[in-house]
């Protein structure tokens, strides 16, 4: 039975209370937006929890089936600073093109990791002909030392993989159970891909100087006697050595974590910085169409465009 915790309480903490010798997991619900014409389940950042480690922002897109004359996921070019986008694809086939001259379709099982430090800008669609869309976008925040790095691109198409107490493990990103993914990453980070073929029953080993949160993607979560529903997040905070999942028939999750970022993190429309006025200087240059973030001339749409500051920059 789950013991209620006021999401207030633990919105800023890392730790999540012990009650009666049991440490509690938070429950971070999603709320509903649109990507390109794909409807998402947004997860991060909400009122509830802003940052889990530098992970910063968490869509779970789909799983879609497009119909009709639909042309699938279209998202015209936009700007970001002081972050990476991190794309898994789960079904579907995507289109990249940035302003570095990168063009990169992604395919179930790989990884899109795009750096934009001091500035990018890039398109996402789906490929001619693609009925479906299943993928986890993320945003990953860079650390102010790092937040005006070089941009760059990069697309990993082979990822660590391997099975064990009834489940198909891919890590994404960071180290774990003796295995090391050869994702970039500024900071100390994990992600991993849990899939289970049959109801299982999972215990995972964790590091205690890092906060996780656990996302189900299909099917039912259940932790220590603690449900969740697909798209409820649940944020263990750290100080864990381990947890202990229960996973049904073709359930699917993921596991992200890191070292807790303790740095301001802003985030505004595309925007990722460390200051307003930092945020302020990069929206009045994209709308401005400055040097700094490129452009994709072989894109057949519109720049997408932010809207007012809601301060004054």
């Amino acid at each position: 039975m789950s013991t209620l915790v006021d999401d207030r309480d633990l919105a800023s903490s890392l730790d999540c209370p012990v009650v009666e010798g049991r440490r509690l997991v938070q429950h971070v619900t999603p709320r509903t937006a649109d990507v390109g014409g794909i409807p998402v389940n947004r997860v991060l950042p909400s009122r509830q929890r802003r940052l889990v480690g530098a992970w910063c922002f968490l869509d779970h897109a789909g799983p879609a089936v497009f119909k009709g004359d639909s042309r699938g996921l279209r998202v015209g070019p936009h700007p970001h600073i002081g972050l990476q986008t991190f794309t898994w694809m789960i079904a579907g086939e995507v289109l990249h093109r940035d302003s570095l001259g990168n063009r990169q379709v992604i395919r179930p099982g790989q990884v899109n990791l795009m750096t934009a430090g001091r500035g990018i800008s890039h398109t996402e669609e789906s490929v001619p002909g693609e009925s479906q869309l299943h993928a986890a976008q993320l945003w990953i925040a860079l650390p102010e030392a790092d937040r005006r790095t070089d941009p760059r691109f990069d697309h990993y198409p082979d990822l660590p993989s391997w099975e064990e107490q009834g489940v198909a493990f891919t890590l994404l990103t960071g180290e774990f159970a003796g295995r090391r993914a050869p994702t970039l990453a500024f900071s100390p980070l994990v992600g991993l891909d849990l899939v289970s073929r049959e109801a299982s029953t999972l215990r995972l080993t964790l590091r205690e100087d890092f906060e996780y949160g656990v996302l189900p993607l299909e099917g039912e979560l259940a932790i220590e006697g603690d449900r969740f529903a697909p798209n409820e997040l649940a944020y263990l905070g750290r100080g864990r050595e381990a947890v202990t999942l229960d996973l049904p028939a073709g359930g699917r999750a993921i596991l992200i974590g890191g070292e807790p970022l303790d740095e301001e993190i802003l985030i505004w429309w595309n925007l990722v910085g460390h200051s307003k006025a930092e945020i302020a200087e990069a929206q009045r240059d994209w709308e401005a169409g400055s040097e700094r973030f490129g452009s994709i001339p072989d894109y057949d749409g519109e720049r997408l465009m932010p809207p007012p500051l809601p301060w004054k920059g």
